[in-house]
């Protein structure tokens, strides 16, 4: 007799995933998020190194002289110059110059520049990613990958065990089977795990690197659920309860298409990861060629690891928010903040900086909506403006300090992001890059509803227990 099983649902399957993660949180024990306490004293811009496209590093006269050029036609020359500072603060890595920086707005667009950049490799590819499904687009993906691996492109993939807990093996045996270096990161069955069994650390970087010299990172998983963008609307979902309606409706996201020295860093990333799974010898190619000046952006990549003393993304948020003189624009897909998060958000507020936040108003983990929500009423009243945004499944993870400080990447601002995943983000620092970051947000602020305090507190009692019961569990979301 043959038994027909079910497919796995997304909900289910995240949920899954979560259980897994509490689990082995139980098993290893906890973490703590570091208190950061920066000395603001110490943020001279007189000290700020940068990386030139050689990788060497500028002379203090000419980074002086960069910083005056980069302060110029900058409204707010103080902000630009006081956050080069602080990154200099938090970081004994230079920040780069010479890059080109473009805004990928969703699946479809994000999809087309990597298919479009794998097409063009020459020599290799390195991708990792969260999520990779067997689907429309996972395979559109795989024949890709193939076919480059065919044509004597060296393939070298890193996938999560959890994010792909229910993509079949054959997916990646006909991977395997073409010559592409295949990677699991932390396997669920110890059995075959390489580098020590952590199941609750896991891999939710996405990344592409392409012959050494071009990147795209940011939110977006490899799965046909990104395949349609927001066409806007205006029926409001603010008082959705993240359940069942999220079918149907399209995924907002943000990646970046990155090309420049900067690329050598994310390059390195990929390296560490790969080398610290204990993955196969990789196939000798040109995998640091020399890069020369594309653009005129200037980035720092961070990669964080749980096995760090601290993550570095963190680090680096909490005290750009510390920073804040004038704006702080957050848009983020699974918002559960710890004390010092909200804490920052709250100050800059008090101090008069305009604190606006986008969340998702529907999403794929009701827990982790619940536990959001249940943060509301303080941030409210400490003056920090909260919008949901509507018409879309949001997963983008920015932010917009200043209109000189941005970031884009895979970081959720949740305990999971910061202690327990592998994760990774570019800050830019600019005016120009700033205020097309700008733009996108303004795009999903017209999507969205205010949540303001007095609607709030008008809330039915079944919402309030499903966030006090969610509330319980946020460390471990």
């Amino acid at each position: 007799m043959t038994i027909a099983i079910p497919p796995i649902s997304t909900s289910t399957l995240r949920t899954t995933r979560r259980l897994l993660a509490i689990a082995a949180l139980f098993l290893a024990g906890c973490s703590t998020l570091p208190v950061i306490t920066p000395d603001m004293a110490r943020v001279d811009p007189q000290g700020v190194q940068f990386q030139a496209a050689s990788g060497h590093i500028v002379s203090p006269e000419r980074s002086r002289e960069l910083i005056a050029r980069l302060t110029a036609k900058d409204p707010n020359p103080t902000a630009l110059a006081r956050h080069l500072a602080l990154e200099q603060s938090v970081s004994d890595t230079p920040m780069v110059l010479g890059n080109r920086v473009v805004i990928l707005e969703n699946g479809p667009t994000t999809y087309a520049a990597m298919l479009s950049a794998i097409a063009s490799a020459s020599d290799s590819i390195n991708m990792e990613t969260y999520i990779l499904e067997d689907d429309e687009v996972g395979n559109q993906f795989a024949a890709a990958l193939i076919a480059k691996q065919t044509a004597g492109v060296q393939v070298n993939l890193i996938y999560d065990a959890v994010g792909a807990l229910r993509t079949p093996k054959a997916y990646f045996e006909r991977l395997r089977s073409a010559g592409v270096n295949v990677l699991e990161f932390n396997p669920v069955n110890p059995l075959v795990a390489k580098s020590g069994w952590e199941v609750n650390r896991r891999d939710h970087r996405k990344l592409l690197v392409v012959d050494g010299k071009t990147a795209i990172l940011g939110g977006i998983n490899i799965s046909s659920v990104y395949s349609s963008s927001p066409g806007g609307g205006s029926a409001s979902s603010g008082g959705s309860s993240g359940g069942d309606k999220k079918k149907g409706l399209p995924w907002r996201d943000t990646d970046l298409l990155i090309e420049g020295p900067v690329v050598a860093t994310l390059q390195k990333l990929f390296m560490e990861t790969w080398q610290g799974q204990e993955g196969a010898t990789l196939a000798p190619r040109d995998y640091f060629p020399a890069l020369t000046a594309q653009g005129k952006e200037v980035v720092r990549a961070i990669g964080s690891a749980p096995d760090e003393p601290f993550s570095q993304i963190y680090v680096t948020l909490i005290s750009a928010l510390n920073s804040a003189e004038t704006e702080i624009l957050l848009t983020n897909a699974y918002f559960v903040p710890d004390p010092q998060l909200m804490q920052a958000l709250i100050a800059a507020a008090a101090r008069g900086v305009d604190v606006k936040l986008i969340v998702p108003s529907t999403t794929d983990s009701g827990l982790v909506f619940h536990a959001g929500r249940s943060h509301y009423e303080p941030l409210l009243q400490g003056g920090v403006k909260i919008y949901e945004r509507r018409a879309a499944l949001l997963h983008a993870k920015t932010a917009v300090i200043d209109g000189v400080w941005a970031t884009v990447g895979s970081t959720n601002l949740d305990w999971r992001s910061f202690l327990h995943n592998q994760e990774l983000t570019a800050v830019i620092l600019g005016a120009d890059f700033g205020a097309k970051m700008r733009e996108a947000f303004e795009r999903d602020l017209a999507e969205s509803d205010p949540i303001t305090l007095e609607a709030w507190q008008r809330r039915p009692l079944g919402d309030r227990a499903k966030e006090s019961f969610a509330r319980l569990w946020e460390y471990w979301l």
